[in-house]
């Protein structure tokens, strides 16, 4: 049984109808209580039954735990601008009402989305119902940091609302939440796997290491897809679960739209935020993890001296290091690269760590660094020409920005990749790799098998 610290709701409702009406305009209310600690995954499990869209978030070190049920506020912009929306952000904040004591934790109004990879893609069959930039304020936001949990509302209140039905109609579905019975997880199991033209992507590699060869161009990356199908509707919970226990060191993420939810576990911070601290990762360069422990170090040692895999890296690290530069203070960069070990495969890792300038904010610097050459290539606009034009691949929010941000722009992003975006019973896979000069094909396609691995067995295949 859970139970929750007593909570007036009803008298911040009635304190925020009284500042829309003498502001003439919706207020924004935001209540954040302490409860006791429950799973995520099951609170996420328990906004099933309440039928509204669901997000789950969970830092690399596992230590912070996002869940969202429903949307008290969307942002959506078919533009994907990340300006507006900050502006929106501002605007939205200006006439709100936060109780929150607990603001030394995540907790409080956050938004939580994610970016398109291509804000010129055309969104087709594949993506529909994510187009352009979205980002949602959860009704109800489960914050659980370490053994402590936390519960954020969120709705509007306007100057005619019937605060008392508003009131009772939070607490029922909360109530539902907190004290809804111990899921079980459905078992997934897939019986159907189609790899999307692997001999064009072949090809393809082919096309974009002549490319390279013939044009001012460094590096491509490419990515392709994998379709699988399952016995019968797939279980997110199920899959998070699995990402949970066997993607240590990885971002885990969840986002659904009606129905269709684009989950994964990425190693790929792109930037973290924190009173104007910021921290940002080099991530390129990978290997499989070995069958013992001399094999892995093996394959380690071999990616760290592996000249393509270093140049790969460096040009990542260069880039990064001149955008930061362009905003941030007191910059630090390590020279070399260390190894930064998942359970299937491991990355040449190099940290980045500086001070934000007066005036950014954590959206200035994610409009920065994206694409990074880690996921588009080198320079940016000519790898991202090629792609606009050869691959086949409808790419969404893969290998795009997916976070969340609070009332101060404090927050945090990752690249979307080792993801899915799950249908029903159906999911598509993605996986890219970073095609030079002297790639070759068979060896970048086996690289995107391993990347393919974590989503795969996650799922169930």
């Amino acid at each position: 049984m859970i139970e929750t610290k007593e909570i007036k709701i009803d008298g911040v409702l009635q304190s925020a109808q009284k500042q829309s009406i003498d502001k003439s305009a919706p207020t924004f209310v935001s209540v954040t209580e302490q409860i006791e600690w429950i799973d995520p995954i099951d609170f996420f499990q328990a906004g099933k039954a309440i039928e509204e869209n669901r997000l789950y978030w969970s830092s690399a070190d596992q230590k912070t735990q996002f869940v969202g049920i429903g949307d008290a506020l969307l942002f959506h912009d078919e533009d994907a601008s990340y300006q507006d929306l900050k502006e929106k952000w501002k605007q939205t904040l200006e006439n709100s009402w936060i109780a929150n004591p607990f603001s030394q934790y995540k907790t409080g109004p956050i938004a939580f989305g994610g970016f398109p990879f291509d804000a010129k893609e055309k969104v087709e069959e594949l993506w529909e119902g994510f187009s352009g930039s979205q980002f949602r304020v959860p009704t109800f936001l489960l914050t659980s940091e370490n053994d402590k949990s936390f519960l954020t509302m969120t709705v509007y209140v306007e100057q005619g609302s019937n605060v008392d039905q508003l009131a009772a109609e939070l607490i029922t579905r909360k109530n539902q939440l907190l004290h809804a019975p111990k899921p079980e997880y459905q078992e997934n199991h897939t019986v159907l796997k189609h790899e999307v033209d692997p001999v064009e992507w072949k090809k393809l590699v082919n096309k974009a290491t002549t490319t390279i060869y013939s044009k001012n161009v460094d590096k491509i990356v490419l990515a392709r897809e994998l379709q699988i199908e399952f016995d019968e509707i797939c279980d997110i919970g199920q899959v998070l679960d699995r990402l949970q226990k066997t993607q240590k060191n990885s971002f885990i993420f969840a986002w659904e739209k009606d129905d269709v939810c684009f989950v994964g576990a990425t190693p790929e911070r792109l930037v973290k935020v924190d009173n104007q601290q910021l921290f940002s990762a080099c991530l390129a360069g990978t290997a499989p993890r070995g069958k013992t422990k001399e094999e892995d170090n093996d394959f380690g040692q071999q990616l760290l001296h592996d000249q393509k895999n270093r140049n790969e890296h460096k040009i990542v690290v260069d880039m990064i290091k001149e955008a930061v530069c362009s905003f941030a203070k007191y910059v630090e960069i390590p020279e070399q690269p260390t190894l930064y070990p998942l359970k299937n495969l491991q990355h040449l890792f190099t940290p980045v760590q500086a001070e934000l300038d007066q005036g950014y904010t954590l959206l200035d610097v994610v409009e920065k660094l994206h694409p990074t050459p880690a996921l588009c290539g080198f320079p940016r606009e000519s790898s991202l020409d090629f792609i606009r034009e050869f691959e086949q691949l409808e790419r969404g929010w893969y290998g795009a920005p997916i976070g969340w941000f609070d009332q101060y722009f404090d927050g945090e992003f990752a690249v979307a990749i080792r993801s899915a975006l799950v249908s029903g019973d159906k999911a598509t896979l993605f996986a890219g790799c970073g095609v030079v000069e002297d790639s070759d094909p068979e060896i970048e396609y086996q690289e995107t098998n391993i990347k393919f691995t974590p989503m795969l067995q996650a799922l169930g295949g």
